[in-house]
């Protein structure tokens, strides 16, 4: 696996729009944010460009990203927001510049197209961390500003990661590349010539939100249908904010525990990476991690994310 450049204050990092337009006022306000990190924010106008419920057409979305990666003066690519979009460039990106880039792409949501992208066909770690709705404009509120800054510009691990709203699902401890991010995603790219294709001995990272629990029944269905579960030793789930059925029965995280009862490795629910009620911890794709499910419960990522 590749690891990217470590970051350094004063570095350029392009803000790039792979998916659904966004709020003007939040993008200023994420903007800010960067630059406060020691960063300098770099956009061009295409950023703003809008063709329906995607960010500009595929081409003009695929050409920012393209440009970002070549250019030797950026550091690192961030997303503006999530929402719909991020599959149509795959076929217009190449991985070749992805590896001479060695550059952190950052994001989650629909961004999980990208990171899946950029750590499974191309070999480069990723990081499923803020993007700048919702999260860099909100500044502390929004993200988790300590792991953010450590996986990007710390050649160390993360080493252990315990917020207390991490449960045990299943007991257990075990270690492997960790991969994942937003499951509907990953289950979207089955039958493309960019499936989400984990090695066996993976931590599979479920990031969900808005997802009824029948449907979170059938996301796990699938998964062990297709045998990607069966690769799994770990599985850790993120916080599944609005996953819980209207009536408040049944839960998002009993749901989890009943589908989840057979599975052989441990499990845990509720770490707060990508949609989260909470400020969003930076989790690095393709590096070796721990869970560990006991008291108290921790994921530890064991390898360095960048150098």
């Amino acid at each position: 696996m590749i690891r990217p450049r470590r970051l350094r204050r004063g570095d350029r990092m392009a803000v790039v729009a792979p998916a659904s337009p966004f709020s003007r006022e939040e993008f200023d306000a994420g903007i800010a944010e960067i630059a406060r990190l020691g960063f300098e924010p770099v956009f061009d106008d295409t950023v703003f460009a809008r063709d329906g419920y995607v960010a500009g057409t595929a081409s003009i979305r695929a050409a920012a990203v393209r440009r970002a990666l070549r250019d030797e003066s950026i550091a690192a690519l961030i997303s503006v927001r999530g929402g719909y979009g991020s599959a149509q460039l795959l076929p217009l990106l190449d991985p070749a510049e992805v590896r001479a880039g060695r550059k952190p792409v950052i994001g989650y949501s629909d961004i999980t197209t990208l990171l899946a992208w950029v750590t499974g066909t191309c070999g480069v770690v990723s990081f499923h961390g803020p993007m700048l709705e919702a999260r860099l404009a909100r500044g502390e509120q929004g993200y988790d500003r300590d792991t953010f800054l450590r996986a990007l510009c710390d050649a160390e691990p993360l080493g252990p990661l315990a917020p207390p709203t991490l449960e045990v699902v299943r007991p257990g401890e075990f270690a492997g590349p960790l991969l994942g991010g937003t499951v509907t995603q990953l289950l979207a790219s089955m039958g493309t010539p960019w499936a989400f294709d984990p090695p066996h001995g993976y931590v599979l990272f479920f990031d969900e939100v808005a997802e009824r629990p029948y449907r979170l029944d059938r996301m796990i269905t699938q998964l062990r249908q297709s045998g990607l579960l069966a690769r799994a030793g770990a599985v850790v789930f993120g916080e599944l904010p609005r996953c819980d059925e209207p009536s408040g029965n049944p839960t998002a995280r009993a749901t989890v525990a009943r589908l989840m009862g057979d599975f052989r490795g441990p499990v845990l629910i509720g770490f707060p990476s990508g949609h989260a009620a909470h400020p969003v911890v930076t989790l690095p794709f393709g590096v070796r991690a721990r869970v560990v499910a006991d008291a108290p419960p921790r994921l530890i990522i064991e390898e360095p994310a960048v150098q």
